[in-house]
């Protein structure tokens, strides 16, 4: 059972929204940032990235840092840049992306349920990241960022969802990126019709913000040892069904091959994979790996055999991590190693052709997408995937609404 609540969303109004709004605060690092919000006092990244508004080289983590998270938070909420909500409600986000579109349900996520298990992870998380959540969610006292949840999607969910996006918008823009953003309030009793059908959905999955939702759990048992009430028992969360989802292609590249000549890599590869030169750069479906080498392009499809099938062993990183990464190029955890760097597939195969001979990277891998039913399969066996396993698109806004303790 998904116990989802409505609640008294903290939001920009009307007319300020699309100058407020910014990327998620981990797809920038603090200079992106700062750059993306010159000129703009009203730019969510005052909040999210507090740091661009402290002198530069200031350490993300400072204590001045989250000091000043909080002082602009205030001053957002003072100057009427952002206002709550009179009543608790849902809301519901579009988002379109060319021809993709998403819409999902904007709500107030149960801590309990994560704890439990029922709101399901696929990823490791890292202790640092972890702790800077954690810190930046308690000083806030809220979450001003949402985890990005999906669910099995349903036919009685959707028609809410549909009754509900009738109506006129409370926001309508597109973002610099070409992203359209269509965000409702939900208004009456479709609240607690909408709050009713949820409580069908057996389990959520965390699509992305796996820091995030491990922040609320952190910041609610820390709250509770210090005797705080509140709604720290809830987190900020944009459901989205899962066959509404898009993930893209999650590449790599290396940079080197750890003494190997590009005639012995090709040889050594044949072992595992059948290689054709020249074929698509885009693999066309599972099993089969686009390697960009040397200013060529090759095709390796995996031989029968080469790879375990269970959940995690059939996914296209693990074959590549298993077959390819670790026994010929050595690297071992990606995680950690500085000779892989990971390409969003939003950036296209241009962007893998251009660090290759750029020459900084010696060899490039694109992938075949993840599926969200390999997604749910692996978090419902409760295994984990390899990092960097998925690429969502599009992106969340943040500073459309934020969740108060």
């Amino acid at each position: 059972m998904a116990e989802l609540r409505p609640f008294r969303g903290l939001r920009p109004p009307k007319e300020l929204a699309q100058k407020l709004v910014a990327p998620p605060y981990d797809v920038v690092n603090a200079e992106e940032a700062r750059a993306y919000a010159k000129g703009n006092v009203h730019s969510f990244f005052r909040v999210s990235r507090p740091e661009i508004d402290l002198p530069p080289g200031t350490d993300e983590h400072a204590d001045e840092v989250y000091a000043k998270g909080r002082e602009n938070l205030a001053l957002f909420q003072r100057e009427g840049w952002l206002r709550q909500e009179a009543e608790p409600c849902f809301y519901l986000y579009r988002q379109k992306m060319g021809s993709h579109v998403q819409t999902g349900v904007v709500a107030a996520a149960s801590v309990e349920e994560y704890d439990a298990g029922r709101i399901k992870k696929h990823e490791l998380t890292r202790a640092d990241k972890e702790d800077d959540r954690t810190r930046h969610v308690d000083d806030l006292g809220g979450n001003d960022e949402p985890v990005f949840l999906t669910y099995r999607a349903s036919s009685a969910i959707g028609a809410l969802v549909e009754e509900g996006t009738r109506g006129a918008p409370e926001y309508d823009f597109t973002t610099e990126d070409g992203i359209g953003h269509t965000f409702w309030v939900v208004r009456g009793e479709l609240n607690a019709r909408l709050r009713e059908a949820f409580r069908a959905v057996p389990a959520l999955y965390i699509a992305d913000g796996h820091h995030r939702s491990a922040a609320a759990s952190r910041v609610h048992a820390l709250r509770q040892k210090r005797g705080e009430g509140g709604g720290h028992d809830r987190f900020l969360a944009v459901i989205f069904p899962h066959d509404q989802m898009q993930i893209l292609d999650y590449n790599r590249v290396v940079k080197d091959l750890r003494g190997l000549s590009p005639e012995e890599l090709l040889r050594r590869l044949g072992e595992r994979f059948d290689v054709k030169q020249g074929a698509q750069k885009k693999p066309g479906q599972v099993h089969q790996f686009g390697m960009y080498l040397g200013g060529k392009w090759y095709q390796l499809s995996s031989k029968p055999g080469t790879f375990e099938q269970t959940p995690t062993g059939v996914l296209d990183v693990t074959i590549l991590q298993r077959n390819v990464l670790e026994p010929l190029l050595g690297i071992g955890d990606p995680r950690k190693d500085s000779r892989i760097h990971f390409v969003g597939g939003i950036r296209g195969m241009e962007e893998l052709e251009r660090l290759v001979d750029g020459g900084a990277w010696k060899v490039a891998f694109s992938l075949f997408p993840t599926s969200l039913d390999q997604l749910m399969a692996i978090a419902d066996a409760g295994e984990i995937m390899p990092p960097k396993s998925t690429w969502f698109e599009p992106k969340l806004r943040s500073g459309l609404v934020l969740h108060l303790f």
